[in-house]
């Protein structure tokens, strides 16, 4: 089989690995937001599209695949509903600023009706090939595609986003033994702090800002991040002093609707039963009125309702970002104590602010943790920076795999 890398290869988004074999099929086509929007390369032929989870950056471009083909897409039920809102609020923010999408709602359309829904574990045969999905445990729905072959029973794995350490609302990804292991490499270098210190230092923080008759302005991604802090304040009894705004409430709400795909379903299920809904103008005047904490998007402070909240904060206030912050956006910014850009115009911000980072990404112990038991013969190492991707693949040389870090547009030829 040959493996082409049209993009996330030495890079952070617009993930797409094109899989060249007795069919062809496509593991994620997504689009990387940044001052623009940046595109994977062109798929070509495709028999089957394999999404392993909704965010964009493995999403964002699906729809592209219809405007020339009709391949039939796998994935979770969830996936395909979250991908749907992120889609379609990714259509509105273009056509609102005049920016041209890579494909149609025709094509959108297809895509959906394209999308067959599996739930974890059940074997799809699709010719040659046996595939399934794994948790994944980074989102609702998230998976890890394996792809067998059926006269060999050669193995690949993709991990997608994964995190094999707990969160609130999802366990640890699933370990499956492979014979090519495609892996996310985001934080080969690093390591998450210890989460349970993690929650209680938020918790703390919060708390002394509504005291204090601040609001707490809490920065998060509307998929995953959103559902996860929000029911770490119901699980803290902060939830009645609590406001959501933004896709995060519609996000919530689907993901109740696959009780399946998240742990704890109770702690969610409460907190969007108690929290406060912001609908409106009015709704956002009174979650300002202080002592009240404000869950909203976006989680880089690059649109979305967060912006109409950050220049109306009081003096006792802070922001809380709660997940990387890319480089050229509002939330890099504002860590780095330059001027944020709000329609059009630089605002210096004096509002404190504090960083927690619940990352739903696998740390260096993770990552090499997770090789390590997949026990696979070839390591490719994706969805990293460059030096992250390089530096995790030549650590696991010298572990004795056969390990390498492609670039985008680079093919090789792998024995499955």
């Amino acid at each position: 089989m040959d493996v082409q890398f049209l993009g996330g290869a030495g890079e952070v988004g617009r993930s797409g690995i094109l899989l060249k074999g007795k069919k062809n099929m496509l593991l994620d086509y997504g689009v990387k937001l940044d001052t623009k929007i940046e595109y994977p390369m062109n798929a070509g032929r495709v028999d089957a599209f394999i999404l392993s989870h909704a965010h964009l950056d493995h999403s964002g471009n699906a729809p592209a695949l219809y405007s020339s083909g009709s391949p039939v897409s796998f994935g979770t039920p969830p996936t395909l509903k979250l991908s749907e809102l992120l889609l379609e609020d990714s259509m509105k923010i273009s056509r609102k600023n005049r920016v041209a999408h890579r494909f149609s709602k025709r094509d959108y359309r297809n895509f959906q009706r394209k999308y067959v829904s599996y739930d974890y574990k059940v074997p799809i045969d699709f010719g040659e090939y046996q595939i399934s999905l794994h948790d994944a445990g980074h989102i609702s729905g998230s998976s890890m595609p394996l792809i067998e072959d059926a006269h060999s029973g050669k193995r690949l794995l993709y991990t997608g986003d994964f995190k094999l350490s707990p969160q609130l609302l999802r366990h640890g990804a699933e370990i499956v033994k492979a014979d090519v292991l495609i892996t996310e490499s985001t934080y080969a270098t690093s390591e998450h702090p210890d989460r349970r210190t993690l929650e209680k230092a938020f918790i703390d923080d919060v708390k002394q800002t509504i005291e204090n008759k601040g609001t707490a302005l809490v920065a998060v991604f509307a998929v995953g991040r959103a559902q996860e802090l929000l029911a770490l304040l119901y699980n803290n009894r902060l939830i009645d002093f609590t406001y959501v705004d933004g896709m995060a409430k519609k996000a919530s709400d689907i993901a109740m609707q696959y009780p399946g795909y998240i742990d704890n379903e109770s702690l969610l299920r409460g907190a969007m039963d108690r929290v406060n809904r912001v609908g409106d103008h009015e709704g956002r005047g009174n979650a300002l009125a202080g002592g009240n904490i404000i869950v909203t998007t976006a989680g880089m402070l690059n649109g979305g309702p967060i912006l109409n909240y950050i220049l109306k904060l009081g003096p006792a206030s802070k922001i809380f970002l709660t997940g990387y912050q890319v480089e050229t956006t509002n939330g890099r910014k504002l860590m780095e104590g330059r001027p944020v850009e709000i329609d059009g115009q630089k605002h210096r911000i004096n509002t404190p602010w504090a960083f927690y980072d619940f990352s739903a990404h696998a740390d260096k112990n993770d990552l090499y943790r997770f090789v390590r038991e997949v026990s696979p013969q070839k390591v490719l190492c994706v969805h990293g920076d460059r030096d992250n991707s390089r530096d995790m693949a030549e650590a696991l040389k010298l572990e004795g795999f056969d390990a390498h870090a492609p670039l985008v547009g680079e093919r090789l030829r792998i024995d499955i």
